[in-house]
């Protein structure tokens, strides 16, 4: 894919070159150690969806947020002044350093009292992390669901930029699927992950100022204690296009292997480019192996090249599903959910289904009993007209059940930029 970029990108090709929440030392270091909080989540109502304010300044972004302000001192005294033993995540955007704060005044305290949050520090170059921090304040100030990642607050002191957020205590969707060491995902796992996550996604995109995540990916996807799902990460996010407009324009950002190529060929960003990775991650789950992987040989190298001949063959389907399932999956649920990303990873981008029917079809996956009487039907079925906002099909949780955070990866593809 790297090969279709355009002369506006720049590929970023050192590992972990993103601070997404997800990091590699967090499952080593924490656990399950999470503090369950009180703290008060703005519950998911219609107000929170379609009055997204789009503030032009900083300053108009940051007094609009529902977010606590803190200062440099506050979090060097949450993270005992960023030390090393603190250290839950490392990549491009900075560091993210172990936090405790007071559930009730939100004030610094030692470790082991109140709660556990995750403190992205920014490093201290660079326009780009700065305007990325600016966007994650602005779109997860305003926005409250169970299935995005809560930021409970920002640091602004003259150079330093920091973003704190609930801490997740079983850190991203991409260490549990290709690190060694935690116990393989369960089939019902997985596609509990699968529905949350586009759900969040779902979200965004019925909002009555729709917002294109642009970065959906396994390493931006959190799991708390019960593996409930919720998207971190974002500093690429774009308000999508408003009136007539068909599309955004924009620079080619996000992640290899994750990016439609339609967007990535021509910087022209829609909702059913977030489809695409979404179909790209469905796939990742199925398969347990990573979009792009450079350790394998000739077209295994590339996800979505590798598995599309067998996605919607019954007889082959096998081939690609993860060995570490030992074939504990129904399999007329793994032929739905394969042909299901088969259709989000369509290379013609108005064919791919939106993602409200994406969940329609993954809640079949989860309940057996539907498949047999709906697979036939939802198989032969392309229309892309939206069907009725998941806010009223799928009414999800109001309180998240723990409080998490967002990490960093070591070994996540690189970043197109």
């Amino acid at each position: 894919m790297g090969n279709c970029l355009d002369s506006t990108a720049r590929v970023d090709h050192a590992q972990g070159s993103q601070t997404s929440p997800g990091a590699s030392k967090f499952a080593s270091k924490t656990g399950n150690s999470s503090t369950p909080s009180s703290l008060t989540v703005t519950s998911y109502s219609k107000k929170s969806v379609d009055s997204v304010p789009t503030p032009r300044s900083e300053g108009e972004i940051l007094l609009s947020s529902n977010l606590k302000p803190f200062s440099l001192g506050d979090l060097k005294s949450a993270t005992r002044n960023f030390r090393p033993d603190s250290l839950l995540g490392e990549g491009g955007f900075g560091d993210v350093f172990k936090g405790w704060i007071d559930e009730q005044t939100l004030a610094p305290c030692r470790p082991g009292v109140g709660m556990i949050v995750a403190v992205k520090k920014l490093k201290p170059e660079g326009f780009q992390g700065h305007k990325e921090w600016l966007t994650e304040v602005n779109y997860l100030g305003q926005l409250h669901h169970p299935n995005l990642v809560k930021l409970i607050g920002y640091c602004s002191d003259g150079d330093n930029r920091l973003l704190v957020y609930e801490f997740m205590s079983k850190g991203s969707l991409e260490n549990h699927l290709f690190r060694r060491g935690p116990q393989p995902l369960s089939w019902s796992i997985r596609i509990k992950v699968a529905i949350g996550a586009a759900r969040g996604v779902s979200f965004l995109h019925n909002a009555e100022s729709q917002v294109i995540y642009r970065d959906f990916k396994a390493a931006n996807i959190l799991l708390d204690a019960d593996f409930n799902p919720k998207l971190s990460d974002f500093g690429l996010a774009k308000a999508g296009p408003t009136g007539d407009k068909t599309h955004v324009s924009t620079q080619v950002m996000g992640t290899h292997g994750y990016a439609a190529p339609e967007y990535v060929a021509t910087g022209r960003l829609t909702a059913k480019s977030d489809v695409y990775s979404f179909g790209v991650v469905l796939l990742e789950l199925l398969s347990g192996r990573r979009a792009v992987d450079r350790t394998k040989i000739g077209i295994e190298q590339n996800l979505v090249e590798w598995a599309k001949p067998y996605l919607d063959d019954k007889r082959k389907l096998f081939r690609i599903m993860d060995p570490k399932l030992e074939g504990q999956y129904p399999q007329k649920g793994a032929y739905l959910a394969s042909t299901l990303a088969l259709r989000c990873l369509n290379n013609d981008a108005k064919t791919r289904p939106p993602m409200t029917e994406v969940l329609t079809i993954l809640d079949q996956v989860q309940c057996p009993k539907n498949v047999n009487k709906h697979s036939h039907l939802e198989l032969q079925t392309y229309s892309t007209t939206p069907r009725k906002s998941p806010r009223r099909r799928h009414p999800p949780p109001l309180v998240p059940t723990t409080v998490g955070s967002p990490l960093v990866s070591h070994h996540e593809s690189p970043r197109v930029r």
